[in-house]
């Protein structure tokens, strides 16, 4: 669809992806798509948009009309569309455009997740003086159930967690909480705070609230991050003991893979010493490669403006040097305990190899869940084949969470 725009190729692929739990349709994604003028975000912007305000309409309509279930699945679809509408904005953060579309697409969301059956509560987490987001998606069971506790990565949202891993956990027993930490959804949006390395400081307050519910094993408490949040998740659990489990999905050990491998094709010989002059600072020549690469890879240029916004630095050299910051290197990895779920993509466009070195320095029970390319899954998150990758890794932790 998009044979010019690898990013825009892969967005369309995981908007579309969520349509086994409801959060997408096919044909309502390829006719946006058409009307997308390739590589130009404002038409990318407008046209989501269009969608997203027509199906919201359509859900309105239901609603009024008396019947619930359509407008619940027209809501999670709208939701979908305005979270995909604002993707490509953030190139300057004060465009009034991004939290706009964002608001609106967690009040869908919302509207959506009143409907559901049991409806998802919705939290607000203490933390450092504020709240993070969350909603607690009950399996509706009369008893304790084991909790799966989910966090999205690099730019995902909260309201993503239901139709990636979300709906997937209810209807196997699992009660799921979702949340969003800083640099994440509406907590940059809204609150401006940025991503920390020290995750288990983000986790630990979701735990402490999780962990007070009667409605949950406090002892069967799976942790699992999706994307960047495949090396937050396994940091956290290398501080708190109380994760039963841990889901890398997909598996990342050291984010400085990013600017070195991905961005500077830094050969392995150089990479400590570049990697030196990144956190020096000000490097004219290193600086005029950089931008050489944003000028040639459309997906470095997103990923670079979207960086300086989340990770709170003022320029692209500052961003590459901070990302280091992100990684279970220097014996973090070693220090889990639990059980580790490492999940691969073979053609992972950015962070290939990562969960291989993962799992290379587990000492605590580890296991691979690989996708290659022969039935689709290969892709970063396995967007294209959601519901079989969400029931391979539920099914990994129906053994390792079992009383």
């Amino acid at each position: 669809m998009f044979a010019q725009n690898p990013q825009y190729e892969f967005e369309l692929l995981r908007v579309m992806g969520q349509t086994p739990y409801g959060a997408a349709e096919i044909g309502e994604c390829l006719a946006t798509a058409r009307r997308v003028v390739e590589s130009d975000d404002d038409s990318w912007y407008r046209e989501w948009t269009a969608t997203a305000e027509w199906v919201l309409a359509r859900g309105e309509e239901a609603l009024a009309g008396g019947h619930r279930i359509s407008a619940r699945d027209a809501f999670l679809r709208a939701a979908n569309y305005f979270r995909t509408s604002e993707f490509f904005l953030h190139g300057n953060p004060a465009d009034p455009r991004i939290r706009t579309a964002a608001a609106r697409g967690v009040q869908a969301f919302r509207r959506a997740a009143g409907l559901f059956a049991p409806p998802a509560e919705v939290l607000e987490i203490p933390y450092e003086g504020v709240t993070l987001p969350g909603y607690f998606f009950s399996c509706g069971a009369g008893e304790p159930r084991p909790l799966v506790v989910a966090h999205n990565g690099f730019d995902g949202t909260g309201e993503e967690i239901w139709s990636m891993v979300g709906r997937a956990g209810q209807e196997r027993g699992y009660h799921v909480l979702a949340f969003e930490g800083p640099g994440q959804g509406q907590v940059i949006r809204e609150l401006g705070l940025p991503f920390r390395p020290d995750w288990e400081r983000v986790v630990g307050p979701v735990l402490d609230l999780a962990a007070a519910r009667p409605d949950v094993r406090a002892d069967r408490i799976g942790l699992l991050g999706i994307s960047m949040g495949g090396v937050l998740a396994p940091r956290a659990a290398a501080f708190d003991d109380r994760i039963a489990a841990v889901v890398a999905f997909d598996g990342v050990y050291d984010m400085a893979t990013v600017p070195l491998d991905y961005v500077l094709r830094t050969p392995p010989g150089e990479r400590d010493a570049t990697l030196a002059r990144l956190r020096a600072g000000h490097d004219p020549e290193l600086d005029e490669l950089i931008e050489r690469r944003i000028d040639e890879d459309g997906t470095i240029r997103w990923f670079s403006e979207h960086g300086r916004w989340v990770m709170g630095v003022p320029t692209t050299h500052a961003l590459y040097a901070r990302w280091a910051d992100f990684t279970v290197a220097d014996g973090v990895a070693e220090k889990i305990t639990c059980p580790v779920l490492v999940v691969d993509g073979e053609h992972d466009q950015t962070l290939g190899g990562q969960p291989a070195q993962l799992l290379a320095h587990l000492t605590a029970p580890a296991t691979l869940l690989a996708f290659d390319a022969g039935f689709g899954g290969a892709l970063h998150n396995q967007v294209d084949v959601l519901r079989r990758a969400a029931g391979a890794i539920y099914d990994w932790l129906d053994d390792v969470l079992a009383p």
